[in-house]
């Protein structure tokens, strides 16, 4: 019996990964507003009853997508910056060489965050706060990698390198371009050079 309700709880808990996998592209795609339940449930195949089992609002598992977002973004980017280079300061600049493949790629609509912070805007809002810990997380890394160099200024290089790369974002998906990758690099370049 015991075995039955974890093998139970096992494909309860597959299910509600599969789902947020699946829906993350639609709310990518599609914006958080415009994408109903309904179209989740087709678009997944996933009935609206069996998504609010594991999901009490559209809220929660937008905040699910999010943070599945948030995981596999920071995973993607801090491993292409460390292939890309052995050294933290070559790290940072190679963030912009990572930012161009990105760009570079079909499926490339700008950030996840910033669309959910615009589309939920209230400060006390849990999306546009859960929106906000990811740019944190990735300007605490960015911190990490400047104290690392020898930067003495590691929390003002910080928030300006995170500063060109949100700018590079925005821009590269308004214009369809990915010239803002290098843009930004050019930038961050100068940066690096000038402070200490």
């Amino acid at each position: 019996m015991h075995n039955a309700v974890k093998q139970e709880a096992t494909m309860s808990h597959n299910k509600r990964a599969e789902l947020i996998q699946n829906a993350l592209p639609l709310f990518y795609r599609n914006g958080f507003h415009a994408t109903g339940m309904d179209l989740v449930a087709k678009e997944t195949g996933v009935s609206k009853t069996s998504i609010y089992k594991h999901f009490r609002t559209k809220e929660d598992l937008i905040r699910a997508v999010l943070q599945l977002r948030d995981e596999n973004f920071r995973t993607w980017l801090f491993g292409r910056m460390e292939a890309l280079s052995d050294t933290p300061k070559g790290q940072l600049l190679a963030m912009f060489d990572a930012l161009e493949e990105w760009f570079l790629e079909d499926k490339f609509q700008g950030c996840m965050f910033i669309k959910a912070s615009a589309e939920f805007q209230s400060k006390e809002d849990a999306i546009n706060l859960q929106s906000f810990d990811h740019k944190r997380l990735l300007e605490d890394h960015f911190h990490n990698l400047a104290a690392e160099a020898g930067y003495a200024q590691a929390t003002q290089l910080s928030r300006e390198l995170l500063l060109l790369k949100e700018g590079a974002i925005v821009l590269a998906a308004m214009s369809h371009s990915h010239a803002p990758a290098m843009q930004a690099k050019r930038m961050a370049e100068v940066l690096l050079s000038e402070t200490n």
